[in-house]
């Protein structure tokens, strides 16, 4: 009866180990997937704080949380059950799929370069709003969320590219993993970006000199923080637009671009041997971005420059 029972406990043990790698299995593959699509969380984060621009402090979060909640039904609901679908009949269609979506990252992030040199901006997003009724709340939101529908298919595309060799409810949960890990991680930055400004101010208002000198840094140092994340997010669509066009074309056998980058990237490790890591990645980065620019300013010009050139005849 003892040994029996101390074969169940070890077949329990067995189980719970094989439970346990396989549950770090599945964090290690989402953690991989993710890392992916950094360049479009990026893009996510840097542009999901102008939603909120204008509101008293007090709606900031809750509006935060309503758009994240709206992000995770984008992710879960919607495009998740899509995307395995496709990925266990139709899996041809997802090197063509992604990229399209790497074309239209291009494309956002060469946009985004055009109206930076012209000048231009998206006064519908960017005014400040002085009355933050709820009208007006709900027509953000619901903006916000249909702007997050595009970067949460991008993101889950490039997702499921890196897990696509796995069997389909490994696929599936690695990807519900990766929503919500994405999903924390996009919308608790944003949070912490949009009440930063605020804590600085109760700091400068505080009673210590260190305390009012950092509150004051943060209140001038937030307008800084926030350009620059949005360079980096512009930066990052290119890159990774531009490597995803690359290696969908290296898949469909044109080999050149990515066999080309990949020797000069060598070349240029070699050449500087202390530090050939880096080398390799930045010339490979800067190759990409290079591509996700070229393609762009295509699209770009595509949409900007033949209706002026059609009005002015």
């Amino acid at each position: 009866m003892s040994g029996g029972l101390v074969a169940l406990l070890d077949d329990v043990a067995a189980l719970a180990k094989l439970a346990a790698a396989s549950i770090d299995d599945i964090g290690a593959a989402a953690s991989k997937a993710g890392v992916k699509a950094i360049g479009v969380v990026v893009d996510d984060t840097a542009v999901t704080p102008r939603y909120v621009t204008g509101f008293t402090p007090e709606r900031e979060l809750p509006i935060i949380w309503r758009i994240a909640k709206g992000s995770l039904k984008n992710k879960i609901v919607f495009i998740l059950p899509a995307a395995l679908l496709l990925s266990q009949f139709l899996p041809w269609a997802l090197n063509p799929l992604l990229m399209v979506g790497g074309a239209y990252l291009c494309f956002e992030g060469a946009e985004k370069l055009y109206e930076a040199t012209l000048g231009h901006h998206d006064t519908a997003q960017e005014e400040v709003i002085k009355l933050s009724s709820a009208d007006h709340e709900e027509k953000m939101v619901s903006g916000a969320i249909r702007t997050d529908f595009i970067l949460s298919a991008e993101i889950m595309a490039i997702s499921l590219a890196e897990v696509a060799d796995q069997a389909f409810f490994a696929r599936a949960l690695i990807l519900v993993v990766v929503a919500l890990m994405i999903t924390t991680l996009v919308y608790g930055v944003v949070g912490l970006i949009v009440k930063t400004d605020d804590f600085g101010v109760r700091l400068a208002a505080s009673g210590s000199k260190a305390a009012q000198a950092l509150g004051r840094g943060l209140v001038k140092g937030m307008p800084i923080v926030m350009a620059a994340l949005s360079v980096i997010g512009t930066a990052a669509m290119l890159w990774v637009g531009g490597h995803i066009i690359i290696d969908g074309l290296d898949k469909f056998g044109l080999t050149w671009p990515a066999h080309t980058l990949h020797e000069i990237s060598l070349a240029a490790g070699h050449a500087i041997p202390f530090a050939q890591g880096l080398v390799e990645w930045l010339v490979e980065t800067l190759g990409s971005a290079l591509v996700g620019v070229l393609l762009g300013g295509m699209i770009v010009a595509a949409l900007h420059l033949r209706p002026k050139k059609a009005a002015a005849h």
